[in-house]
This record gives structure tokens, C-alpha cells and sequence, in this order.
């Protein structure tokens, strides 16, 4: 099970990945504010590469419920310096723009980085699809409904869990079909967005379905909303240990990549997690 991302090339059926998160941004719902400043971030990423990331993901973006847009430009000037930094400090890391716009996207890549993460499935820019299938990056293909700002409003389903497999199949056959090679897509259920409370318990109760879609996939828990409210509306800096629970139950189920804020923590979960993981095939 590879995963070619540029010049990386990982075997996910040997162990799961852990992909650092670096939020660029002044409004993030969990560190926002935080890792604003370019050094500052290029630092923050540089701590997690020595805790144990395999991929860092950096975003200038905030994807929380109600976030505003953020122009263009401003995206460029948060992220391509925090890129650059990181590319000449960890020359062989694997780097990740957390975008949907198709120039932030371009400039990125062309910055070093080597994954495409659009939690809109490459359909918010017109112009992502050909970015992503010119490039060699990998390209993580998550599920949403609407925007940050309406997404909330979204929640209808019949069968979350079927719809949600429905949907990346249909975005994994837009990619392919555009020329996108189906070994550099990983596919993510987009936990937290357009999913209510009991949605997204359900999505991890039935995770194990989404394992059956033919790429690998990624799961972002981490300090979300539904960990805070099973742990008595703790604030995202108390959901540690509810977010350990969600790696585990999503590695437990075959995630092969967790996307986390805490990775020094995580990578203990992960490493122990797959070490006590029943012996059986690894799908994806």
C-alpha cells in the first residue's frame, strides 16, 4: 500500500503515519495566534519533525466552523515563508499545504512542499484539479459540505458513513480520470466538518467501512469540537487524552495516517496503538 508523494514514497502497510499540524493563522480553534509569525511556525515545525512527525502540514487558513475567507494574497504571505524555512532546515521532510486555492496550492509546491491537503476534495478552486494532476505530489482528498462558514448548517444524511465513502469514491474517480495517479491519493472522512456530535462518533464506530474504499485513510481528530463535549466541554487545550482515545481508535480500525496537533504524544499512541493491533491485513 504506497503512497507517492513527489520524491517520498511511503509503505503505509508497514506502520501509520503521523502528520504534524502547523496552523498559520491568527483564528485557528485550537492554537490560533500561536505560530503567526513565520519563525516562529518554521520553529514550532521543527520541534515536531524531532518529536516524531513524518509530514508537517502547514495552513494559512482557518478551516474552524464560521471562519471567514482569506484572500489569496494574505494566504501566500502566511505560508510560503514557514515553507521555505522548513524546506531548508529538513531538506528530506515531507512538507504539506493545507489549502484549497489552486495558486496557494502552485506556489507551495514550487516553495518545496510535496502533499496537496483540500478539504474540499480539489472542487473549491476550478483551477486545483489541474494543479494537482501536473504536479507528482500526493493529494489528500477529504469530504466536506459547503465552506467553514456554512458547513455546520450541512448535517442532513441518510447513512452518514455511506455517504461519506460515496463521496471519495466519486472524487477519487474525478482525480484519476483528470490523470491524477489514484497511488498518490489518500482519502479523509473530514471529521468535524458538516458532521454533527453523533455523526462523527458514528464515523469512528463504522471507520472500519471507509478502510474498503481502495486508498488509504487519514483521520483528523485531533482537539476536535466532539472529543471536547465527551470529555464534559473541556476547551481544546483539555482534550489530550480524548484525542489519544480517537488515534488509537482510528489506527485500531486502519487509519494509516493521523493528522494531530500534539505529535510528541501521539507518536507514543501510534507506536504502542500498532503494537497491540490484532493481527490481520491492513486495507486501503
Amino acid at each position: 500500500m504506497l503512497w507517492r508523494c513527489g520524491r517520498h514514497q511511503f509503505d503505509l502497510s508497514r506502520r501509520c503515519l503521523v502528520m504534524g499540524v502547523i496552523n498559520v493563522t491568527p483564528d485557528s480553534f485550537s492554537d490560533g495566534g500561536r505560530y503567526f509569525d513565520a519563525q516562529v511556525a518554521a520553529d514550532h515545525g521543527s520541534r515536531l519533525a524531532e518529536q516524531g512527525a513524518d509530514i508537517l502540514d502547514i495552513g494559512g487558513e482557518s478551516t474552524r466552523p464560521g471562519a471567514p475567507p482569506v484572500p489569496l494574497d494574505e494566504e501566500l504571505r502566511r505560508v510560503i515563508p514557514v515553507i521555505e524555512a522548513l524546506r531548508a532546515r529538513l531538506p528530506r521532510h515531507a512538507l504539506s499545504i493545507d489549502t484549497a486555492k489552486a495558486g496557494v496550492a502552485r506556489a507551495a509546491l514550487a516553495a518545496g512542499a510535496d502533499i496537496i491537503n483540500d478539504v474540499t476534495a480539489l472542487t473549491g478552486d476550478p483551477a486545483m484539479l489541474a494543479v494537482a494532476a501536473a504536479a507528482d505530489a500526493g493529494i489528500v482528498l477529504m469530504h466536506m459540505r459547503g465552506t467553514p462558514a456554512t458547513m455546520q448548517q450541512l448535517t442532513q444524511y441518510d447513512d452518514v458513513v455511506r455517504e461519506v465513502g460515496e463521496y471519495l469514491r466519486e472524487r477519487l474517480r474525478a482525480s484519476t480520470a483528470a490523470g491524477i495517479d489514484a497511488e498518490r491519493v489518500v482519502l479523509d472522512p473530514g471529521i468535524g466538518f458538516a458532521k454533527s456530535f453523533e455523526q462523527n462518533l458514528e464515523l469512528f464506530q463504522r471507520l472500519a467501512e471507509l478502510c474498503d474504499l481502495g486508498r488509504p485513510l487519514l483521520i483528523g481528530a485531533s482537539r476536535k469540537a466532539f472529543i471536547g463535549r465527551l470529555l464534559g466541554d473541556a476547551p481544546p487545550e483539555a482534550r489530550l487524552e480524548g484525542t489519544a482515545a480517537a488515534v488509537a481508535a482510528a489506527v485500531l480500525a486502519g487509519a494509516r495516517i493521523v493528522r494531530v496537533h500534539d505529535v510528541a504524544a501521539m507518536a507514543r499512541v501510534v507506536r504502542v496503538t500498532e503494537a497491540l493491533r490484532p493481527r490481520r491485513a491492513i486495507r486501503g
